[in-house]
């Protein structure tokens, strides 16, 4: 289902967003080495139980998931990439860590990610990956709008990854949301311009690109959960959602 929001409704989009935006900027905030990742889980409750709004990913049990995810935010640490389930892990000096969090509030959600680094170390190699990410992310959101096609978004993207020297995964990235977290059209982290559905105004898109170091091969956890690259390497993940609007594309999922 590809779904387009009303004025109203792209109004509490903003409030949405705004939160999520706010919930991730303020767990980052508090971060540090000896932080465990249940403890950002609980942290994340609390904001979200005090806005009033209900967290996307509690009762969330896709084909691709083992059961109910039961926690509030997904912790994905070095080479975890993706839907990392927070455990009983304390974050060390140097560790790479992403967060990806979905919200519903008054009946529209937002989702968004960001990556970085625990403590005073600032390796290179994740440096590199956080910052392919943030500007593919950039890249698309320049892209997108009226007439536009999910094709030039993914494109853009691509382009990107691949500039900096990395092989794309497709199976998982953006994806539009609305009145649920997952909905058509899906937007892929590589693809060419001029093809798929043509943006509208109304349309909220998720967008996410990520990224592994050396390879486009996941492995899945024991957990059933948690993706992690197939060499151990290191992964970064950015991504805001965004309403496509008559004049081009407004990110919702910053602090306001």
């Amino acid at each position: 289902m590809i779904e387009l929001l009303h004025p109203g409704q792209l109004a509490r989009a903003r409030a949405t967003g705004a939160l999520v935006g706010h919930i991730l900027q303020s767990v980052r905030g508090r971060v540090a080495v000896g932080t465990n990742l249940l403890d950002i889980d609980r942290w994340t409750k609390a904001m979200i139980e005090e806005a009033g709004a209900e967290s996307c990913y509690v009762d969330y049990a896709p084909s691709f998931g083992r059961g109910p995810f039961g926690h509030h935010i997904c912790t994905s640490v070095n080479d975890a990439v993706l839907h990392g389930l927070p455990h009983d892990y304390t974050l060390a000096d140097g560790d790479l860590l992403s967060l990806d969090l979905a919200v519903s509030l008054d009946g529209v959600v937002a989702d968004s990610a960001i990556s970085f680094v625990v403590g005073e170390a600032q390796p290179a190699e994740s440096v590199a990956l956080i910052d392919a990410t943030e500007h593919a992310l950039a890249a698309a959101i320049a892209t997108a709008g009226p007439g536009t096609r999910i094709g030039d978004l993914s494109h853009a993207i691509g382009t990107v990854l691949e500039g900096a020297g990395y092989t794309v995964n497709t199976q998982f990235g953006g994806h539009g949301v609305g009145s649920t977290m997952h909905q058509d059209p899906h937007v892929p982290n590589n693809g060419r311009p001029g093809r798929g559905y043509t943006l509208r105004p109304g349309l909220l898109l998720a967008l996410e690109p990520w990224v592994m170091a050396d390879t486009a091969e996941l492995v899945t956890d024991p957990d059933g959960w948690t993706l992690r690259s197939a060499t151990g390497c290191r992964t970064a993940h950015s991504e805001h959602t965004i309403a496509i609007t008559d004049d081009g594309a407004e990110v919702m999922t910053t602090p306001r």
